[in-house]
């Protein structure tokens, strides 16, 4: 099987150049920058303002009421929640009272994401795991801003290797593609000097 998609000529298929210019060029950091900080600074509040309630950091009836909320199939109408397997997953959380811990994470988590997001750190790690709560809340039966947020969110992640360019992926990024980028040069290295290695043997003959 071929590793990469190829045009009926055998040529490689490539991006188009606005999509490299957008999620692969430095420069595209400035388009992302107001993008990362923006919504960072969404996520930095709404985690603040839940740190600050007792009903998230202390009981965790907050978290409680929402997805008992969530999981309530109304006598008439539509419920909140349209897939039965994710209000079963719910409901097994409520029975055993995971909220009073689970509302700190989430308070905490959306406090963190934000932080990072304004600061560049891990943007792509981070875009995804604000993704991922808006999915669930968006599972849940809450639409709000979570859509928006989830799209966003899935841009700067398409985008991580530039999207915290102006931050400190500047510095985090050239280290995290090194792990990967590294076995691939070393396979190159190898075998070049076994090719080496080869002529030599055979120039010794």
């Amino acid at each position: 099987m071929k590793n990469v998609v190829t045009t009926r000529r055998g040529e490689a298929v490539q991006n188009p150049p606005i999509i490299t210019k957008l999620f692969d060029h430095p420069l595209a950091a400035w388009l992302w920058l107001p993008v990362r900080v923006w919504l960072g600074w969404q996520w930095m509040q709404a985690g603040l303002e839940k740190i600050k309630n007792p009903a998230w950091m202390q009981t965790g009836t907050a978290l409680k009421g929402f997805w008992t909320s969530a999981v309530n199939i109304p006598a008439t109408g539509t419920p909140p929640i349209h897939y039965a397997w994710y209000r079963d997953v719910l409901q097994m959380l409520l029975n055993p009272n995971t909220y009073t811990w689970f509302a700190k994470l989430v308070s905490v988590g959306e406090l963190v994401i934000g932080i990072a997001l304004i600061l560049g750190f891990f943007t792509g790690f981070t875009a995804f795991a604000g993704g991922f709560l808006n999915w669930n809340y968006i599972m849940a039966g809450t639409a709000s801003v979570n859509p928006m947020f989830l799209a966003l969110s899935v841009l700067l992640l398409m985008a991580w290797k530039v999207s915290g360019y102006i931050g400190l992926d500047y510095y985090l990024v050239p280290w995290v593609g090194g792990l990967w980028g590294n076995k691939k040069d070393n396979a190159k290295k190898g075998t070049s000097g076994s090719l080496k290695g080869i002529q030599a043997l055979g120039g010794s003959k």
